[in-house]
């Protein structure tokens, strides 16, 4: 009911709306980009509450540009993207040097990043109900935005240093989303069928086991988010191709070597002696 109720009222906006949708997605992704700078220089103490307020903007913001086909799953699949890269840019800025050498260029990364994504999760809109040119090229722009919001996000949850169990949460709660908007946009179907659904819990679980691993090896956080965010690469990769129904010999061969280069380069670059974790 509230959800009808929403999309109701979005849609009586868009009739008065005098902005066109490309308009639309360049003042939303303006907005959000003021925020996140906005964010980067509030004391440290505020820090936290703006990034949710700016999570919940990006929610908000992102509904409203999609607002026109927006239904059903879509309300969770195309706006659970923009979400966590909205959130994973802001935690990870928090890691890096406070200077605005380095505010600026994350700031306009973040707000290239984001008007992509508007685009991106707009095609996958429009696709759900009709075959359009462009889908292959938004397949490609989501699944890299995909794999940036994962790398960032672990690279966040690894320096923090949470508790294992809480960590392992975290991170499964994270991947499953992450894993299931990206098989989903492959399909564009009403409903995911349920082998989508399993494939994506048992990818995430896979991903948690390894992430508990990785949390007592001796190596720097980058280094694990790198080699956790190449299995996420591989894996949902092939089940893309899977669910198409176009996973070759050849296919599986070039995602699994990909992973085994970058574990020989995480076993090179341990150090056991030392270590504290």
């Amino acid at each position: 009911m509230i959800r009808t109720a929403i999309t109701k009222r979005l849609k009586r906006w868009d009739r008065s709306f005098p902005l066109s949708k490309r308009q639309q997605f360049v003042t939303i992704t303006a907005i959000l980009g003021c925020g996140f700078l906005f964010v980067q220089v509030a004391s440290v103490e505020w820090r936290y509450p703006l990034t949710a307020t700016l999570t919940v903007a990006t929610v908000v913001l992102t509904a409203f540009g999609l607002r026109e086909d927006l239904r059903g799953i879509e309300w969770f699949m195309l706006l659970s993207l923009p979400t966590l890269y909205t959130m994973s840019v802001s935690l990870f800025y928090f890691l890096l040097p406070v200077r605005w050498l380095t505010r600026i260029p994350i700031a306009l990364l973040y707000t290239v990043g984001m008007y992509a994504l508007l685009l991106t999760e707009n095609i996958f809109n429009v696709a759900a109900g009709r075959t359009i040119a462009l889908l292959r090229a938004a397949h490609s722009v989501g699944f890299l935005v995909t794999l940036v919001t994962y790398f960032l996000s672990i690279s966040v949850l690894f320096t923090l240093r949470f508790p294992i169990g809480f960590h392992m949460f975290l991170l499964s709660i994270v991947s499953f989303i992450l894993i299931i908007q990206a098989l989903w946009s492959v399909e564009l179907s009403e409903k995911p069928p349920r082998r989508v659904w399993q494939i994506s819990i048992a990818l995430a679980a896979v991903l948690t086991e390894l992430s508990w691993i990785f949390s007592f090896w001796p190596v720097q956080p980058t280094l694990k988010a790198l080699f956790l965010t190449t299995c996420l690469y591989s894996s949902v990769g092939m089940a893309q191709q899977y669910v198409l129904e176009k996973l070759y010999r050849k296919t599986t061969i070039e995602f699994f070597s990909l992973a085994m280069i970058v574990l020989c380069i995480i076993l090179l670059a341990s150090h056991w002696r030392g270590y504290v974790y």
